[in-house]
């Protein structure tokens, strides 16, 4: 029985009870009532305070409304034992049977175990990054790269339709520096006074020099537009390289220069059509030969210019163009990641949301992240003030970067040891969740090598004894050589190398308390999947698997998959395979909704 097995069942309890004239019949309507683990293992497995949440408005006391959900619990299968505490409080005990039960429904779903539909049907646009593409990227990009695209694994796992999406800033005044300072490079001139340095220009020039050798020929104007061009595409196409390395992929990568292009069914632009929309929502007006928005009675400091005197469009403007854009798409709720100083632009976006006649509370979400510093980063040679992604992948590696960058909520300040996250030692959370897996994966192995084998329900008996004979066979075959490892079968029908033991798997003979305190972390995953989707929360997920790698090694260090050579292989050796291969399902499946790796050997 699951934690929403038995949240289910507490929910059926109430309708019953409900239907019965035992409770108000409101109680009837109460939707899958949360379960948690108690703190102590004296509790129960699981403890839940209805009761407390919904006595008081139905005018019942607390005890009296757990009492009477109490007394159905006790009569349901898989259930030992019922005990109400404390002012309302219900603890449940499940039987051994039905708490490991779980491990069969791991097996079936594999990598979909922790896929729930908490969020179906919500349709979510997550635009983050987002750097200008005028250099490389740095450090203070890499949290919101981590924490993006962890987040957007979560929400797909919890059945909404998500869109990952990068805003190239390629329009306005930086794309310009950015062209006069790779032209200058070209020239051999001193970088602009407004313009970006580094070396990774002077590679650019270079680059472009390459592909266009007669850019020097051109007349001034098509030489600052060819230079801009030609560099910005390789600078994006470097972008692209470092989050792929990053493992971060995004569905969209979104221009903004198609927020200014004209479409030519309209005559407008994307931005002219924006304007006209807030227009019709009665709040824009004329002042100083500009055009503004009303928004300072919409939560904003105040009222904002979208396009200048001089015809010039704002920032603001391509903001309320590109949010409109969104919501064209179908997407009902548009998350922003931001960095720690745009703290100004919170308000300033919902006010875009409000001016456009949508509702700020619902339609977009603003996350702010924190500052990164990491103990003995370099600063880049290229760029020279910045330290790049690139630097940070080769010295550190993907896996640890984006485990401890999504560790912690993205509000805290982050103060990295960079030796801790190369470290190869328990005292490495990351090294400690990927050495757990790997025990499991061996565990496995060798289970297999010895003709160790579970049928889960619905599984034939005979056919995963045949495959586990095979199996074990091939083993002593890879490990003794063909010749040898026959003659051996043939000699004495060593076990290892004859018929395998397979078992019907038979969750009761899980009876070790470190045994039933995993068989419990496990079932916890879904929810904890789901929990950490709808806060947008991923270190919830990190945080659950160090629990979980924490609870495998005891188990692993208390109970023997493979028995002693003269002991025989039993129904527990096989239920204790199915218990290893849940946990390295389920460590499998947590590692990639951080887009870290699961390795078989450590």
């Amino acid at each position: 029985m699951t934690p929403e097995d038995l949240s289910q069942t507490i929910a059926a309890a109430l309708a019953d009870l409900a239907r019965e004239g035992r409770i108000p019949a409101e109680l009837a309507e109460v939707d899958a009532p949360r379960v948690d683990r108690p703190k102590s293992r004296d509790h129960g497995d699981w403890a839940t305070n209805v009761a407390l949440q919904h006595a008081k408005r139905v005018g019942m006391a607390p005890r009296e409304l757990a009492e009477a959900i109490a007394s159905r619990l006790r009569d349901v299968d898989g259930i030992a034992e019922v005990d109400v505490a404390g002012p309302g409080f219900i603890n449940v005990t499940l039987d051994a049977a039905a708490g490991a039960s779980v491990l069969a429904t791991v097996a079936a779903q594999g990598d979909r175990y922790g896929d729930n539909e908490s969020l179906a049907g919500h349709a979510i646009d997550l635009e983050y990054v987002s750097a200008n593409p005028t250099g490389p990227l740095h450090i203070g990009h890499t949290r919101w790269a981590a924490l993006g695209d962890s987040i957007a694994r979560l929400l797909r796992a919890s059945g909404a339709r998500v869109v990952s999406e990068y805003y190239i800033n390629d329009a306005g005044s930086q794309m310009d520096r950015f062209a006069r300072s790779v032209l200058a490079a070209i020239k051999g001139e001193p970088t602009p006074e407004d313009g970006y340095p580094g070396q990774y220009i002077q590679d650019l020039a270079a680059q472009v020099r390459e592909a266009r050798p007669d850019i020097l020929e051109l007349p001034a104007a098509e030489q600052l537009v060819t230079a801009r061009e030609l560099a910005y595409q390789r600078q994006l196409a470097e972008i692209r390289d470092s989050l792929d390395r990053f493992n971060v992929h995004f569905d969209v990568w979104f221009s903004e220069r198609r927020l200014h292009a004209i479409d030519p069914a309209t005559g407008r632009s994307a931005i002219q059509q924006a304007v006209e929309h807030l227009r019709e929502q009665g709040r824009v007006y004329e002042r100083d030969g500009a055009t503004w928005v009303r928004t300072s009675d919409l939560g904003d400091d105040k009222d904002r210019v979208v396009v200048r005197s001089n015809g010039e469009e704002t920032y603001f403007a391509a903001d309320a163009a590109y949010y409109l854009d969104k919501r064209s798409r179908g997407f009902e709720q548009c998350i922003y990641f931001l960095g720690a100083d745009h703290h100004g632009y919170v308000n300033r976006l919902k006010a875009v949301v409000a001016a456009a006649g949508d509702d700020p509370e619902t339609n977009i979400s603003v996350l702010i992240g924190q500052l990164v510093n990491l103990d003995g980063a370099k600063l880049s040679k290229r760029a020279g003030n910045i330290v790049e992604l690139d630097d940070l992948l080769a010295w550190l590696g993907t896996d640890a970067l984006r485990y401890w960058l999504a560790r912690y909520p993205a509000d805290s300040p982050l103060n990295l040891d960079g030796e801790q996250l190369r470290s190869r030692t328990n005292d490495n959370p990351v090294f400690y969740v990927q050495y757990a897996h790997a025990r499991t994966h061996n565990v496995a192995v060798n289970a297999a090598a010895a003709g160790i084998a579970v049928a889960y329900p619905g599984q034939g008996i005979d056919q995963v004894r045949a495959a586990a004979t095979a199996a074990a066979r091939t083993a002593a075959e890879r490990r003794l050589g063909t010749d040898a490892a026959r003659a051996r079968m043939l000699a004495d029908g060593d076990g290892q190398l004859g018929e395998a033991h397979a078992f019907v798997f038979d969750p009761a003979t899980l009876t070790d308390p470190t045994e039933t305190q995993l068989i419990a972390r496990i079932a916890q995953f879904p929810a904890v999947v789901a929990k950490a989707a709808g806060l947008r929360e991923p270190h919830r997920v990190a945080r659950y698997l160090e629990d979980l790698a924490g609870d495998f090694h005891r188990w692993y260090d208390a109970c023997r998959v493979i028995p002693l050579s003269e002991d025989p292989v039993e129904p527990v050796h096989a239920a204790r395979l199915a218990l290893n291969d849940a946990a390295g399902q389920v460590l499998r499946n947590g590692l990639g909704l951080l887009g870290v790796s699961a390795p078989d050997r450590m």
